[in-house]
């Protein structure tokens, strides 16, 4: 039995660093994914904004970027390439069995609930009137078939539900802490970890 069966996709989940993740790209790291199968996984990285306001390389997208209009460093891979990640208000996936769905507005496809990418090609005031909030992301993190399972495996990773605010926190550098500390777990416990363990 395959992991991709035994573990239905993690879309849509939060992956949390482990304060036992060695590797700097995602020390305290708290990552969207975008997309999970077979094939790989492809996430962004929703707490490393940079100092590049959103303005300045996408024009007309400023305004819809949410507070810090910021662009985020969305992961190691492609930091050349933009990625656009939004929330649309009243955007859930409907119940089993229901018929009716609201038309996705243009330019804007579903990942999972009321989060969807956003294709930057579209005019900006045409997904004005739809948006709640707006993230623009320099690159993604990303991994090949079976990679994230084995880091999973070796405990770098917490996979936790993701909420559509944590797409638009206006905190993003506490962001880490936060997502840990609303768990009803002992993972709630590790949002106490120092910043130093030697301090410790």
């Amino acid at each position: 039995m395959s992991f991709m069966t035994e573990v239905s996709s993690l879309t849509g989940r939060l992956l949390v660093a482990t304060p036992a993740l060695a590797d700097p790209n995602f020390d305290r790291a708290v990552v969207l994914l975008l997309d999970h199968d077979e094939e790989g996984s492809l996430g962004v990285v929703l707490n490393r904004p940079t100092p590049v306001e959103v303005a300045d390389i996408l024009e007309g997208w400023g305004d819809l970027a949410g507070a810090p209009g910021v662009v985020f460093q969305g992961g190691p891979v492609s930091l050349d390439s933009a990625l656009g990640v939004a929330v649309i208000p009243g955007e859930e996936v409907p119940a089993p069995g229901a018929r009716t769905r609201r038309p996705e507005p243009i330019g804007w496809r579903r990942v999972h609930g009321a989060i969807g990418l956003i294709d930057l090609d579209t005019p900006p005031e045409l997904l004005a009137p739809a948006l709640g909030s707006l993230r623009i992301f320099a690159g993604y993190a990303g991994w090949g078939p079976g990679q994230l399972e084995d880091e999973l495996v070796e405990g770098a990773w917490y996979v936790v539900e993701s909420e559509p605010g944590d797409v638009s926190s206006p905190d993003p550098e506490r962001l880490w802490r936060a997502v840990l500390r609303r768990q009803r777990s002992e993972l709630a416990m590790v949002a106490t970890y120092p910043d130093d363990p030697s301090l410790n």
